[in-house]
């Protein structure tokens, strides 16, 4: 792609969430897009908002499962960006038509203490610069059709960066405590009364902290790093749940604490 491509690619997303619409998929238009084509979107797309007054304030990881990335035959995780207006307390509701086809999933966030960053990021950095983590939720939307309705091609890892790695919220439990024995933090997701999905902290890459580790590698790699007080979101251990109007999601994370969410 050029590079007049990416700002065309970025400008319709942009339009796209504010009109609350999709677009056509990016892959069918530019059969050839890479994964830096869809970063060099998602990085216009981000530098739009910050441009209208909606400030980073954190990074989301995904396809951190196996499951996930066997589904999109891809071996490495994904990234976007938080910005402020994604973030939405415990107990919030969400306005009717705020989102197009929201989704949500249960991660666990962290909160940093100080900035991380290098190629040669640790564990046990990782752990030293973490403040603590919560129990928290990722609100998915999609900017960009999931299947073409003309080819019936499926939406590909590329369109899903380049819209900003499908994250539209997040959404952060009160509790807070030291980022030990992820692997074992569990929730049981609920809409209603009906348990939906039930997940561990180690279906992120074995362990959270990994998902960490990977995030900050990548950063270097284009001279960027993880910054003190910014907000993390590891990855998911559930699979998507569709939550159209009047979905009521409540996702126990046992001692870890709770967060919950409602869709007008």
């Amino acid at each position: 792609m050029k590079a007049e491509d990416h700002a065309n690619a970025a400008a319709q997303l942009v339009s796209a969430e504010e009109a609350r619409s999709q677009i056509g998929l990016l892959s069918v238009a530019y059969p050839d897009i890479t994964m830096d084509d869809a970063y060099a979107i998602q990085k216009q797309v981000v530098a739009a908002k910050v441009a209208k007054g909606d400030p980073v304030i954190g990074w989301k990881i995904g396809l951190t499962s196996r499951a996930m990335q066997m589904a999109l035959n891809i071996d490495i995780p994904d990234s976007g960006v938080l910005t402020r207006s994604m973030m939405f307390d415990t107990g919030a509701t969400i306005p009717a038509g705020h989102f197009i086809a929201p989704r949500i999933e249960a991660e666990i966030a962290f909160v940093m203490r100080s900035d991380l960053g290098g190629a040669e990021v640790t564990r046990d950095d990782v752990l030293a610069a973490t403040d603590y983590v919560a129990p928290a939720l990722e609100i998915l939307d999609t900017r960009i059709l999931r299947r073409d309705p003309d080819t019936g091609q499926a939406r590909k890892v590329f369109d899903t960066i380049s819209d900003n790695a499908a994250n539209a919220g997040v959404v952060i439990g009160t509790e807070q405590r030291a980022p030990d024995n992820l692997p074992w933090v569990g929730a049981i997701v609920s809409v209603g009364d009906t348990v939906e999905e039930t997940g561990l902290g180690a279906g992120v890459l074995g362990d959270p902290v990994q998902s960490m580790v990977w995030l900050a590698r990548r950063m270097a790699l284009y001279g960027d790093r993880i910054k003190a007080g910014q907000v993390i979101l590891s990855g998911s251990f559930i699979r998507p749940i569709e939550c159209p109007p009047g979905t009521v999601i409540h996702a126990d994370f046992g001692s870890f604490g709770r967060v919950d969410l409602s869709f007008d």
